[in-house]
């Protein structure tokens, strides 16, 4: 692997981005909004607009684990990985059709509190229990373990929990500053630095290599197609449909991590264009990140750690200076999924913690509680990080996981949505029963080695079998009252109402135009790498 030599202008850059866009943004945010209270601090007042939202979707996704997991799952396996990519932006036209006017009618801070108000108050604080603990182990851990990673290949005299310390400590104070409105606002510029840094990174690994066809010779047998076969160890065709379109509905449409940018929205206008927006971000990631990822399979064929695939063709390759700007988009991409799950995680904690235990609790005092526990989830977060390190991949660690313990929650939002008989005893069931075996058999086949089976098929099994215990949960109990069902479930009546309101839109701003938009293109990028 080649040697990184790290100079004193790219450390100047790196440092000089960090201090201006979170220390000295940070202070100023908390000025601004001081005594505002929680909708302001968890919401942002409820006034993004479309294209705020769009790019925070996408920088909120755009965490370590994608600049890590990403080009480390292309070197090895090929591009396959890609269908992490172009399945959210077609998940995101059902969320804007279906969950989003649900959720804002609801006029709810989080999913939780949706589910409480679809289900009962038991529902809310058992999810919110479930989130908190994901965020903690997976999204937040993910983020500074690859952050680490990446610090640690340029100072290897650093320990990595040095390097993943100081990442929490920076995005942990300046999320407790300015809650979500400091966390969009600063994504905005974010998203424009992750875009031009990989595009760089995309054309320098493409000079670097001798042609198309050594890349296709290089590359495993099959590596350029999307479809694999079913035995495939990573993306088995039958395991995308059957368990990764389950995970990525529920990252999408009801992890309060992606969706609570939505929920800050202006209008339902704004919160389904700026989804929409975030779709249309999300399909050049085949060229940003992954296809790189390929083309390091020729320029480094003896790489003996694949995630460290995007810091070796960014810090061989770039000069001085641009080698530290891309240091500033990695920290962004760190920082502000960082961000994200902070203020989603406080967000859960105070809302459907705090305030129900002390609904006497004023508005600023729960932005107050949200700020220490945003430090005090960052702290567990810096604690649990080298767990990762047993994993052979972050990719690894981080599907994996997810595939066992979050499909019977999709299943409880869905049926709750589009099933009016669902029950709070049948969503208990699938919560209390199906998420707990799911985490035993996760700790069973991935880290004692008791036996094998491919993760996405164990997401295809967890969610019919949560779906069950939903069903039969439901049916052996009494039926939910009307008002609770009427109000938080899908109903046709919803569409013919949207049919009107759409009318009063021009076509470039209606949503059903830009949704077919972006499904043809998903679907155009499918099979032209089928």
């Amino acid at each position: 692997m080649p040697e990184f030599e790290v100079t004193a202008l790219d450390i100047t850059i790196l440092v000089g981005y960090v201090v201006l866009t979170r220390v000295l943004f940070g202070w100023y945010y908390a000025r601004k909004t001081k005594g505002k209270g929680a909708e302001s601090y968890f919401l942002a007042g409820r006034g993004l607009t479309w294209p705020i939202i769009g790019l925070s979707f996408y920088v909120a996704n755009m965490s370590g684990g994608s600049f890590i997991g990403l080009p480390s799952a292309a070197y090895i396996h090929g591009i396959a990985v890609y269908h992490y990519e172009w399945i959210p932006a077609l998940v995101l036209i059902l969320f804007i059709f279906v969950f989003l006017p649900l959720f804002l009618d609801a006029k709810v801070f989080t999913s939780a509190q949706f589910l409480r108000e679809r289900f009962g108050p038991r529902m809310q604080t058992t999810f919110s229990g479930f989130m908190l603990v994901e965020s903690i182990i997976v999204d937040a851990t993910v983020s500074l373990y690859a952050g680490g990673r990446i610090i640690e290949t340029l100072f290897p005299e650093f320990p990595v929990w040095i390097t993943i310390g100081a990442a929490a400590m920076v995005a942990g104070i300046y999320i407790s500053f300015g809650g979500l409105g400091a966390v969009v606002i600063n994504d905005a510029l974010q998203a424009s630095l992750i875009m031009i840094g990989g595009l760089i990174t995309l054309w320098l690994a493409w000079q670097a290599v001798p042609s198309w066809e050594a890349v296709v010779e290089a590359s495993p047998k099959n590596a350029l197609h999307l479809i694999q076969p079913p035995d495939d160890p990573l993306l088995p065709w039958p395991g995308v449909i059957t368990g990764l379109l389950i995970l990525v509905i529920y990252d999408w449409c009801m992890n309060q991590f992606y969706i609570q940018r939505a929920l800050g929205a202006k209008s339902l206008d704004h919160g389904r264009w700026g989804a929409l927006f975030a779709g249309f971000l999300k399909l050049p990631n085949l060229f940003i990140l992954i296809l790189p990822g390929v083309m390091a399979t020729v320029i480094y064929p003896d790489l003996k750690d694949p995630d460290l695939v995007f810091p070796t063709l960014v810090f061989d390759m770039l000069p001085v200076g641009l080698r530290g700007l891309m240091l500033a988009v990695i920290a962004a991409a760190i920082l502000s999924s960082l961000e994200a799950i902070l203020n989603s995680a406080s967000t859960l904690f105070t809302m459907d913690f705090v305030r129900n235990i002390r609904p006497q609790t004023s508005d600023r005092a729960l932005a107050h509680m949200g700020r220490i526990a945003t430090l005090g989830f960052m702290l567990l977060a810096a604690v649990w990080a080298p767990v990762i390190t047993t994993f052979p991949s972050l990719w690894q660690y981080l599907q994996s996981l997810l595939s066992y313990i979050v499909p019977p929650v999709a299943a409880i939002f869905l049926l709750g949505i589009f099933w009016r008989r669902a029950s709070e005893p049948g969503a208990l069931a699938a919560l209390l029963i199906a998420v707990p075996l799911g985490a035993a058999g996760w700790i069973m086949v991935e880290i004692l080695e008791w036996y094998a089976i491919q993760y996405l098929y164990v997401a295809g099994i967890q969610f019919v079998f949560g779906a069950l215990l939903v069903v039969v949960g439901s049916l052996l109990s009494a039926p939910p009252p009307l008002e609770k069902v009427d109000k938080h479930t899908f109903r046709w009546e919803l569409v013919s109402r949207e049919k009107s309101h759409a009318k009063t839109l021009r076509w470039f701003q209606d949503y059903r135009i830009l949704s077919a938009l972006l499904a043809t293109l998903s679907l155009t990028m499918l099979f032209w790498w089928w």
